[in-house]
């Protein structure tokens, strides 16, 4: 069977001066066009139709052939039916004659092979590229502005509506003439939206590039109740910075789905690190992030060998596969003399919401306390201070307590919701706005602590486990009262009593040494460097 791709590249456009020459991702605009039909599993020859020297060049070099097109094809009042026939060699039989514009640079060549299969083995006259792109729209009727609907609905609802675009049109050889390639038997081939963009203005051009120099991206995810989930929480956060919607795995056998909460992010299960490395090699990521706390030399090792170009970019990691990663972001600890490694405050990625929030004011006395250990807890600090602010000494203050996501034995700790003085909150979506309802807070030496410097509220802290003992922020030195790893409960109240005298001016002391500290452009320093690598 023989195909031949015709492909019109003039030289004149009004619009974008030089448009088929110009440089979109380092490729002039018509390489992608004559690159598709080279590369056709289908198309037996190629040849491209100009009145350009530089066209002719390219194609020539790309190994298509061409045809000088007359001028008398040049103008804009010649149809392209015409030219298309014009270019077609008349000494040869052809079966099928595949029209593909230059102007269409996102089309992947395995898309135009289906539909040149779809074609066939349906046996159209014609098939033409297009996008499914249902909208309420109207029309004009005797002078009057009429609905193209009967019942206003949500677009996922409207029934198709199939938008040509200039991607490709295949028809059979023995259809085409110099007035038409549209036969009798016609049908649409549905391309992806980034598929479909057609290059008309300088904004189509910039959409282009941007699609065509689009990261594959993925994240490598685990938490539960014993590392917590804090890396859940940023992995999320980060999905939301990239312009495409990353794969983000998670390992079966060391965290649950329901960890992730209420997300449409695309969640995928593995059965370990062998699983990943093969969805890795099959998709070829060009970035590849873990939040998975210490890296082994092994693990990235064998994430290169599957990965060679892709960019790798770890998150609190200390361990020794810190070396193998492009970047290493560790906000949570102090700074490590290796050039790939951002250490410190400066690279914290906060929530969303928080940055909608503005610092408490100090009130003269210390009515609310906020008590939260992020969402795993694995000391049961939750467990302690509810026992602690249960006793009757402590009935004129007002205490919210947040249990996380991944906290156990939950039901038994909301029993204290019945002291009148103590709100105990599972699993909660507003956070900032319950923090910002109090005083002073306590909490452990994670993600949390940075969301109540945020706010600038006076905080205790204690740490969960010998590894948050290493994490430099929530300290002394920067406003906290840090009382180390798993104090006993006399320690805890003692702090807890000084704070709930604590007078106004030295709180607001506390509260200047917390916001003295940049906490809410991390998320833009984080993917300068991600972005610039």
């Amino acid at each position: 069977m023989k195909i031949l791709a015709v492909i019109p590249a003039r030289a004149g456009s009004k619009g974008i001066p030089n448009k088929n020459i110009r440089i979109i991702n380092e490729r002039p605009l018509v390489y992608y066009a004559i690159s598709n039909a080279l590369n056709s599993k289908y198309i037996t020859d190629v040849i491209v139709t100009t009145d350009s020297e530089d066209v002719k060049i390219i194609a020539s070099q790309m190994g298509a052939k061409y045809k000088i097109r007359d001028s008398s094809l040049c103008g804009d009042e010649v149809t392209l039916d015409y030219v298309i026939y014009d270019a077609i060699p008349k000494d040869e039989k052809w079966d099928y004659i595949v029209t593909m514009q230059p102007t269409s640079p996102t089309l992947k060549v395995e898309s135009l092979d289906n539909a040149i299969k779809y074609t066939i083995e349906n046996d159209y006259d014609t098939v033409l590229s297009g996008i499914n792109a249902p909208h309420l729209s109207w029309k004009e009727e005797n002078g009057k502005k009429v609905p193209n609907y009967t019942e206003r609905l949500n677009r996922q609802y409207l029934p198709p509506c199939y938008m040509e675009t200039g991607a490709f049109v295949i028809s059979k050889a023995s259809i085409v003439t110099e007035k038409t390639r549209i036969g009798k038997k016609v049908d649409i081939f549905e391309l992806s939206e980034d598929e479909a963009q057609d290059i008309d203005d300088f904004s189509d051009l910039v959409n282009a590039a941007n699609t065509l120099q689009k990261n594959k991206v993925a994240i490598y995810v685990n938490g539960n109740n014993k590392r917590g989930i804090g890396h859940i929480y940023r992995a999320l956060e980060l999905a939301d910075e990239f312009f495409t919607k990353p794969d983000i795995f998670y390992d079966i056998n060391q965290t649950d789905r329901n960890i992730f909460g209420n997300t449409t992010h695309n969640l995928i299960p593995i059965n370990g690190i062998n699983e990943l490395f093969k969805k890795c090699q099959e998709n070829k990521y060009t970035i590849f992030i873990n939040d998975i706390l210490s890296t082994s030399i092994d693990y990235m090792i064998g994430l290169r060998n599957v990965l060679p170009n892709a960019k790798i970019i770890n998150f609190e990691d200390d361990g020794e596969g810190i070396i193998k990663a492009d970047a290493v972001f560790n906000a949570l600890y102090s700074n490590i003399d290796l050039k790939n490694v951002y250490a410190g405050e400066k690279y914290y990625i906060s929530g969303k919401t928080f940055m909608f929030y503005d610092p408490i004011k100090i009130n003269n006395e210390v009515k609310n306390i906020f008590i939260g250990f992020g969402g795993a807890d694995p000391q049961n600090y939750s467990d302690r201070l509810l026992k602690i602010i249960s006793n009757s000494k402590y009935k004129n203050y007002n205490f919210i307590v947040v249990l996380g996501r991944a906290k156990s034995n939950v039901t038994e700790l909301l029993k204290y919701n019945e002291f009148k003085n103590i709100k105990v909150l599972h699993d909660i979506s507003n956070m900032p706005e319950l923090m910002s309802q109090c005083d002073i807070a306590i909490t452990s030496r994670g993600r949390t602590g940075y969301e109540l410097a945020m706010l600038g509220i006076p905080s205790i802290a204690m740490a969960q486990n010998k590894r948050e003992e290493k994490h430099g922020f929530v300290c002394d030195e920067n406003g906290f009262a840090y009382i180390g790893l798993n104090p006993a409960d006399e320690v805890i109240e003692a702090t807890l009593n000084m704070y709930l005298n604590m007078s106004k001016s030295v709180r607001q002391n506390y509260q200047n040494i917390l916001l003295s500290h940049d906490l809410r452009n991390g998320r833009k320093r984080v993917m300068g460097i991600i972005n610039n690598l």
